[in-house]
């Protein structure tokens, strides 16, 4: 088993990795403070793993929400019900959350954690590639509004993140896909290494081979805990993890939350801020194509949707969490492994790209 730690003080917590986690009972029990659990979860992962998870929870008493999958679903209407089934059920602060999901259920279930009654325990079990490789540590939690995505919530970290890789095997050969435009972003981002790993590994990878995944989710854990436990409310250096994202979020709101899995709009997002250090000289050409290979052999989409251009974008990324003093401020790669945060790029040279 894998076992990496984010360091955060007093908020410290590991990161487990490996197959068959399901059958390990002191795992999770060991960071469970409360004599009662209740489960965060949706209508696709609980007939797989609700009941599996109960069977390590025998010692507590275990209640479940269970909310419809989709992105959609990251609303505040359902952390309402999060929120109403905890008081109806006079749940207290000895009470530990859950997130058995995605990482629509993570944010969420995090969100929740952190606002019932000022702030409880919470653990993640994610189940899909995305969750498990990015959205799952570090403790951004939040719902999404039809105006921004993921503009109310919290930093709140979890008390452990357990990774079963099984639960891949279970999982929609696009909700694979849409993950592994997260896995590779760390290789643009920061990790030259790790990027050219991925080209040579692509068909262990898409074979399902255990030791590769776990290898490949563990170097993408240990990034983003370096870089959490470097800057955890994101002032600085944490937000070269937003490397695609602006474009992304622009086109999941501009779009419908769900009709664009949150990965196939970051691998468009990735490759127009490429594309953008391309015309502004900082970027290789021949590094693009690279990027672009590596997106294609998963599937992932290069382009953005044909019916936005630039005043579809431009509404959205004027809104992005990165902006201050309505500067716009993106995250582009200079070089595969390694990308600067920007905030004199002009509207004008945006609309050339879009």
């Amino acid at each position: 088993m894998a076992t990496l730690q984010l360091d955060l003080g007093e908020r410290s917590y590991p990161i487990y990795i490996d197959s068959k986690l399901f059958n390990e009972n002191n795992l999770l029990s060991q960071h469970i403070r409360a004599t009662r659990v209740c489960i965060v979860t949706n209508e696709i992962v609980a007939p797989l793993y609700l009941n599996k998870l109960k069977d390590l929870l025998t010692d507590y008493q275990v209640d479940e929400v269970i909310l419809v999958d989709g992105e959609a679903e990251k609303s505040l209407a359902n952390f309402e019900k999060i929120m109403s089934h905890l008081l109806t059920n006079v749940h207290g602060r000895d009470t530990t959350l859950i997130a058995l999901g995605g990482g629509v259920i993570g944010d969420i279930t995090g969100f929740a954690a952190a606002c019932y009654q000022r702030g409880i325990d919470f653990i993640q079990i994610p189940t899909t590639l995305l969750s498990q490789v990015d959205s799952s540590v570090g403790g951004k939690t939040a719902v999404n509004h039809p105006l921004g995505k993921n503009m109310i919530g919290a930093f709140y970290q979890p008390k452990a993140v357990i990774i079963d890789i099984d639960s891949l095997d279970t999982l929609p050969s696009r909700e694979f896909s849409a993950g592994m435009a997260e896995v590779i972003k760390y290789g643009i981002l920061g990790d030259k290494d790790f990027f050219v790993w991925l080209e040579d590994n692509c068909q262990a990878i898409k074979s399902g081979d255990k030791a590769a995944l776990i290898q490949m989710i563990e170097r993408c854990c240990q990034c983003k805990a370096d870089i959490v436990s470097a800057d955890e409310t994101e002032k600085g250096v944490r937000a070269l993890l937003n490397l695609g994202h602006t474009f992304g979020h622009a086109i999941e709101a501009e779009q419908g939350y769900g009709n664009w899995l949150h990965g196939e709009a970051v691998s468009t997002g990735m490759v127009l801020a490429a594309k953008l250090a391309v015309a502004m000289n900082l970027l290789e050409a021949s590094e693009l194509r690279r990027i672009e290979n590596l997106l294609t052999e998963f599937n992932l989409p290069l382009l953005a949707p044909e019916n936005m251009g630039f005043d579809e974008f431009i509404k959205h990324m004027r809104r992005d969490k990165k902006n201050i003093g309505g500067k716009l401020r993106l995250i582009i790669p200079t070089s595969i492994g390694q990308s600067v945060m920007r905030d004199d790029i002009s509207e004008d040279m945006l609309q050339q790209i879009l």
